[in-house]
């Protein structure tokens, strides 16, 4: 267990509770290998998922995120009318009118509350932790419901095997509220934009950019399309300084870091966190089984640390990743 840190959090947070829903269907790399026609070793030495859960039947995102945080609130205690704000933090829309805020507390009953999302393609999650922190914090709320789900499974191209072979669906929510000591909370928290990165990871269509009247618009404007070695190499350089920037000495080992909690990019986003001296038995990796689920990668895998007794009251962690734009983004959270 990390020593609490020595000065007061800069926005007061307790993690109530998490829960996760994944789809029934277990989607085995050899599968989705043959989809992409590339050999089925190959595509797991690229990028490290032996099986990722798809959608299937009647599940949808909305589904997946509406159980997520049922879960959430049952582990907490707590009913949907103890919420006060419900954030939507999925790299996925549901649809683009109206937000799926709304369209979640439909579903869970939660009316004449605050309701909205907070998008930063895989580092959504990221945003609203420290949003709600912030409204915590300042007590414009007392318990906050984050969902992110992701059904990207639906919008994939087998003629792009690097997004392809690598993206899952699934949820989580995660429940928070007032802390009970001065240092429980965020203690640092930073997010950067590279824009030179913006074309490395899109989806074209459904914007007004390139909407489905569009002229030139083509059905897979509407698909995932992603250059994994640009995107990599833009990380790599950017990565490093920003990683001081949110504490020093993070890029060549953790500092006061019970445990990484990473974005499940690719296994070779993995690979690059060993630059940073940082020990493979302190970052938490969920991407062998559930690949990348975009923006709910991050409290998946929190979920599965809390779960395993990896993580709990007292410890310290580092929240980390990237997502498309290109955004690093971070926190150091005392759980």
């Amino acid at each position: 267990m990390t020593q609490p840190h020595p000065a007061p959090a800069m926005l007061g947070v307790r993690l109530l509770a998490t829960a996760q829903a994944l789809p029934e269907r277990r989607v085995p790399t050899a599968e989705v290998a043959a989809l992409c026609h590339v050999p089925t070793d190959l595509a797991i030495k690229r990028t490290g998922v032996h099986e990722r859960r798809w959608l299937s039947g009647t599940e949808t995102a909305l589904s997946l995120g509406t159980q997520a945080a049922r879960g959430a609130l049952d582990r907490a205690g707590l009913q949907i009318d103890d919420v006060d704000v419900l954030l939507n933090a999925s790299g996925s829309q549901l649809q683009p009118i109206p937000d799926g805020a709304a369209l979640y507390a439909r579903e869970l009953g939660l009316h004449g509350k605050a309701t909205y999302s907070l998008h930063a393609t895989c580092l959504s999650f990221l945003i609203a932790l420290q949003h709600a922190a912030l409204l915590i914090h300042t007590r414009q709320a007392r318990h906050v419901l984050i969902i992110s789900s992701e059904g990207g499974s639906v919008g994939l191209n087998p003629a792009q095997p690097e997004s392809t072979l690598l993206i899952g669906d699934g949820a989580a929510a995660v429940l928070l509220g007032p802390p009970e000591h001065p240092h429980q909370g965020l203690h640092a928290g930073r997010t950067e934009t590279h824009p030179a990165g913006a074309d490395h990871t899109r989806i074209t269509g459904g914007g007004t950019l390139r909407h489905p009247n569009h002229p030139d618009a083509t059905p897979t404007d509407f698909t995932f399309d992603m250059q994994g070695l640009q995107v990599l190499k833009l990380a790599s350089r950017v990565v490093p300084p920003f990683l001081e920037r949110l504490r020093p000495g993070l890029s060549s080992g953790l500092p006061g870091i019970t445990r990484v909690i990473p974005h499940q990019a690719s296994q070779a986003g993995l690979d690059l966190m060993r630059r940073y001296h940082w020990p493979e038995e302190q970052v938490e990796v969920t991407l062998r089984t559930l690949g990348n689920v975009i923006a709910a990668s991050l409290p998946l895998t929190l979920h599965q640390a809390l779960e395993a007794g990896r993580l709990g009251a007292g410890d310290t962690a580092l929240l980390v990743g990237t997502g498309a734009g290109l955004i690093a983004g971070g926190v150091i959270w005392e759980l």
